[in-house]
Formats: C-alpha cells, sequence, structure tokens
C-alpha cells in the first residue's frame, strides 16, 4: 500500500515538474503571426493596396504601355509631331504610374514619411489625365489612318478615362485628409486654450 502511494505521489510530483517546465520552456506555442514569405530586407508586398481602388487603378494605368508600343511599331509618318508627342506622354505617364505602384505596393512610401504621398499620387494623376487626352487627341487628328495609330489612339482615351477616375478619388482622398488634420490641430488648441484658462482660475494672482 505504501509503495503504490508513494507511485502515486512520484507520478503527481512528475506531472507538476513537467507543468513548471513546460511553463518556462522557451519554445511555447505563440499567438503572433507569422511572417510571410514575402518579407525581403523588411519589405512587405501590400497585396490588399493591389486590391483597393488605387491599386487596380494604377494596374490598368500602367497599360498604357501598350499605347507606347503601338506607337513604336510605326516605321514612316509625315507630319509626326503628333506620334512624337503621344510617345513622350505614353513613356512618361508609364515610368512615373509604375515606379509609385512599386513604392505603394512594397509600403516604402511607410519609410519616407516626409513626402506628401497622397498629393504625389494627386499630381502625377491630374498632370497625365490632361496630357494623355491632349496627345490623344492631336493623334486622332492628325493621323494616316494606320492600324497603329487607331489603336493608339483607343488606348490613349481609354487611359485618359482611368486617369481621370484615378484623380477625383485622389482628390477626395486628399481633401479628407487635410479636413482630418485640420480638425485634429483644433481640438487640440481648444485642450490648450481649456487647460491655460484652468491655470488662470486656479491662480488668481496671476489675472
Amino acid at each position: 500500500m505504501r509503495s503504490t502511494e508513494e507511485g502515486d505521489a512520484f507520478d503527481g510530483e512528475a506531472s507538476n515538474t513537467s507543468m513548471i517546465s513546460g511553463a518556462s520552456s522557451p519554445y511555447q506555442p505563440t499567438t503572433e503571426p507569422v511572417h510571410s514569405r514575402s518579407m525581403f530586407w523588411g519589405l512587405r508586398f501590400d497585396m490588399d493596396y493591389l486590391k483597393s481602388y488605387f491599386g487596380l487603378l494604377k494596374v490598368v494605368e500602367v497599360l498604357s504601355l501598350i499605347g507606347f508600343i503601338c506607337i513604336e511599331t510605326i516605321m514612316r509618318c509625315s507630319p509626326c509631331g503628333g506620334i512624337y508627342f503621344f510617345e513622350f506622354v505614353s513613356c512618361t505617364a508609364f515610368v512615373v504610374t509604375g515606379v509609385l505602384l512599386f513604392i505603394f505596393c512594397l509600403n516604402l512610401h511607410t519609410k519616407v514619411p516626409q513626402i506628401n504621398w497622397n498629393l504625389t499620387d494627386l499630381a502625377n494623376t491630374a498632370a497625365s489625365t490632361i496630357f494623355f487626352f491632349l496627345c490623344s487627341l492631336v493623334l486622332a487628328i492628325v493621323n494616316h489612318s494606320t492600324g497603329a495609330e487607331i489603336a493608339a489612339t483607343f488606348f490613349g482615351f481609354l487611359v485618359t478615362f482611368v486617369y481621370a477616375v484615378n484623380t477625383f478619388l485622389a482628390v477626395r482622398r486628399w481633401r479628407r485628409g487635410n479636413n482630418s488634420q485640420g480638425g485634429a490641430q483644433g481640438s487640440e488648441y481648444m485642450r490648450a486654450r481649456t487647460a491655460s484658462r484652468g491655470e488662470m482660475e486656479a491662480r488668481p494672482d496671476l489675472a
């Protein structure tokens, strides 16, 4: 009987010891999220941005490269001013928008908070809307009715519409950010003013 009791006591001590050692073990299961494999040198590919309205619009805007390719297939032109203008605008818009898409998808803009990225995006989309409309209009008026010019004109007006929608959404986001910032500054001013008034009432000798 005594050996049985000693065995039970030993089992209890062993279970307690295992519980204590398990609690102090550094290899405990954790609820912290596992980093995605897309992490590379501290960079993370933001799929949420790519699935957002701004991300999808930028993907479509990058397709302005198609218009640039159509223009590049033209071997002869006279006059060539409209073609050169469309070529410059489509190439510039593709490069700038592609760089911004790369920056936003990798969250690189969070590492440079000194730049107002919302305003930068707004300036790019507004300028691209205006210049794409102008170069597409010029190409539609001055062309030789070739398939490449017609395709480039079509893609030019299509990208113009996409840039216009992006500009509208960017303006709304920029205004919303300014309003929230102004409201925060106003509430902070009111708190400071209330605190100073409370100090004046607490110390009437300062009045």
